[in-house]
C-alpha cells in the first residue's frame, strides 16, 4: 500500500505535466495561418499619374482585426496605414464607429485600380462608405493624403514582394496584378 502511494506520488507530476502540455505548432494538417511577426509592415504601391507612392501598412486579416480596424488610435504617419484584404473579393462596406481620426479609404478591384475613395471619412460617422462592388481590398489612410498625392480613381495598387525593389516582404501576402494593356 505505501509501495503503491509512493509510485502513484512520484508518478503524478509526469501525468499533471503530460496533460497540460501545448499541442505541437507544427501538427500536419493544422488549418491555423502563420501570424506576422509582431510590428511587421506590408509594403505598399500606389501608381499614379505623378508617379510611385510607397506606404508601409498594417494588415487586418482576421474578423477581430478587420473589426477593430483602426478605432481608438489618435494619430496615423502620412506613410502609414491599414489594409483590409477580402478573401474572396466582396462588396464591402465601412463605418467610422469609435474612430476618432478622419480617414480617406480607397476600394480596390481585383484588378488592382482603385474602383472608389472615400475621401475625408468624418471620425465617428455611421454613413456606411462603399464602393458598392466587389473589391478585394479596402486601404485606409490619414485623411487627405490621396488628394495630396493625386491618387485618384483608376490608379493602380500592388503589395507584399510586388511592392518592393527586392522582392522581399515580412508579411506573406502578395497581390501583383498584371499591368493594362
Amino acid at each position: 500500500m505505501i509501495l503503491t502511494r509512493l509510485l502513484l506520488a512520484a508518478a503524478l507530476p509526469t501525468l499533471l505535466l503530460a496533460c497540460s502540455a501545448k499541442p505541437d505548432a507544427g501538427n500536419e494538417g493544422s488549418n491555423v495561418q502563420a501570424a506576422a511577426p509582431q510590428g511587421a509592415l506590408l509594403p505598399l504601391v500606389i501608381r499614379t499619374a505623378k508617379g510611385e507612392h510607397r506606404f508601409d501598412v498594417e494588415v487586418a486579416r482576421t474578423e477581430a482585426e478587420q473589426e477593430q480596424g483602426l478605432m481608438f488610435r489618435k494619430a496615423l504617419d502620412a506613410d502609414k496605414g491599414m489594409l483590409f484584404p477580402m478573401e474572396p473579393p466582396r462588396t464591402a462596406s465601412f463605418w467610422m464607429k469609435n474612430t476618432i481620426i478622419p480617414l480617406d479609404m480607397l476600394f480596390i478591384h481585383t484588378d488592382g485600380t482603385i474602383a472608389f475613395i472615400g475621401a475625408n471619412v468624418a471620425p465617428y460617422s455611421r454613413e456606411p462608405v462603399s464602393a458598392g462592388v466587389p473589391v478585394v481590398a479596402v486601404l485606409e489612410l490619414r485623411s487627405g493624403r490621396a488628394a495630396e498625392l493625386g491618387i485618384k480613381e483608376g490608379d493602380r495598387v500592388a503589395w507584399g514582394k510586388c511592392a518592393t525593389t527586392d522582392g522581399k516582404s515580412a508579411i506573406d501576402l502578395d497581390f501583383c496584378p498584371t499591368a493594362a494593356r
